[in-house]
């Protein structure tokens, strides 16, 4: 039986820079609970500006990010687009009910096949 992972690492295409200039790029996320989904429903931020909910998910579930010692929203923020783009991508296929696939075309022989994506586990 395959092993069941919670949390993943990643490396971020531009990293986020913090107010000393230092950028960070390797981080881990966790797979989202419930309560992931559904608290930041009720934050007036949210309820506010319904966009907002990609940030406070990230936020909750981004467990590492450099030498970051808390992931807030204020990191999440500051983030450019690229890099929230690509965490948003990688939390709905980490979080998604289906094996995430890839296709594939062999360099030898030009056969095309799928290829589930495995993302590297947290140590």
């Amino acid at each position: 039986m395959a092993e069941f992972l919670t949390e993943f690492e990643f490396d971020l295409p531009k990293g986020y820079k913090d107010d000393s200039g230092v950028i960070h790029k390797h981080g881990v996320m966790r797979l989202a609970t419930a309560a992931d989904e559904i608290v930041p429903l009720r934050d007036p931020r949210v309820v506010a500006n319904p966009g907002y909910l990609t940030i406070m998910l990230l936020s909750r579930v981004i467990t590492k990010l450099g030498d970051i010692p808390v992931i807030t929203t204020r990191v999440i923020e500051g983030l450019y687009s690229a890099d929230l783009a690509y965490l948003q991508n990688m939390y709905q296929q980490i979080n998604a009910m289906e094996e995430v696939k890839e296709t594939c075309v062999c360099p030898e022989c030009g056969k095309i096949f799928e290829k589930a994506i495995n993302f590297t586990l947290a140590e």
